[in-house]
């Protein structure tokens, strides 16, 4: 597997794909967001570069991929050589990496989506703020670190910025587009410009914590947790409540378990002490103790409900 980036052109581009307002975009994480972010740009024109630390973990990035890309086609060709074409056109496009310096001679945005501590994307981007060219932007896909923070790192503030994917990535329409103060129009509109070049719906906001949807989600799911913790009522009838009297589709329990309880207290942790005043931000003791004992959700198969039942 390749180590190193390759400038290239396929020859197989439409004229509309000529007309992303990016062309190289290197997405540095292979975890599910990255590699969500790297098959959705691949399969809209971009030639991407998705950088991880090595080629165990690009392999498995790149596989999780290809399979995606096969549901995507049987769902959007009827010709099953449509499908097959779709399927290798974008996976050609996709080069992998283990080193993002290799790939910043021809990158034109940098799409950061690695671990969630603020010290590791800040070196990150020093390395990167040294070979980049002076066009490229430099944005991260975090969902509970202010953009400015990261953005101290980097010497080129007016061509940096927040886009803020939802996982799947490949299913999940909306991209939160965030601008810090010294991000310039130019490059907000860019990124804008990139998000329908994704075939994503964007939303505009300013570097508040959380963005959009996580300043309202979190917030709500740590305060239905604070209500089982008064003994206000159940975890099943809060969720029956939430979906039945709000038309919500999931309670906020159950939404919990899907995001994980880890990735909930990580974020509330870190809000609770940039923010301490702020009582939304209050940890959770019983978040904390479900998390020390490995209650983190679907994903370990018990949470504030257990998925290992038969």
């Amino acid at each position: 597997m390749a180590n190193q980036c390759k400038s290239f052109v396929r020859s197989f581009a439409t004229s509309a794909h000529r007309a992303n307002v990016f062309n190289h975009v290197t997405v540095i994480g292979g975890g599910l967001m990255g590699s969500g972010i790297a098959q959705v740009a691949a399969s809209t024109g971009h030639n991407v570069s998705l950088v991880d630390q090595n080629n165990t973990i690009l392999g498995k990035s790149l596989t999780g991929i290809h399979k995606s890309l096969e549901r995507v086609a049987k769902k959007k060709f009827e010709n099953p050589t449509a499908g097959e074409e779709f399927v290798k056109n974008t996976m050609a496009r996709i080069s992998p990496a283990t080193s993002p310096i290799t790939c910043m001679a021809n990158t034109d945005l940098v799409i950061e989506a690695i671990v969630e501590d603020l010290e590791t994307k800040k070196k990150l981007f020093r390395e990167l703020e040294a070979v980049a060219q002076p066009h490229t932007i430099f944005t991260s896909n975090t969902s509970s670190i202010p953009i400015n923070d990261i953005a101290i790192a980097s010497k080129r503030k007016d061509k940096f910025g927040g886009l803020h994917f939802f996982n799947p990535v490949p299913m999940m329409k909306l991209l939160e587009v965030i601008r810090i103060p010294a991000t310039s129009d130019a490059t907000y509109d860019k990124l804008l410009a990139f998000g329908k070049d994704m075939e994503k719906v964007t939303v505009s906001c300013k570097d508040t914590p959380g963005f959009i949807v996580n300043r309202l989600l979190v917030p709500y799911m740590a305060e239905a947790v604070r209500m089982v913790e008064r003994g206000d009522a159940s975890t099943e009838d809060v969720d029956t409540a939430m979906k039945l009297g709000a038309g919500y589709p999931m309670g906020p329990f159950e939404l919990s378990d899907y995001v994980g309880l880890d990735t909930m207290k990580f974020i509330l942790d870190g809000w609770s002490k940039n923010y301490p005043d702020n009582p939304l931000f209050k940890p959770s003791h019983l978040l904390d103790k479900m998390v020390a004992q490995g209650k983190l959700g679907r994903k370990s198969g018990e949470g504030f409900y257990n998925y290992n039942k038969k």
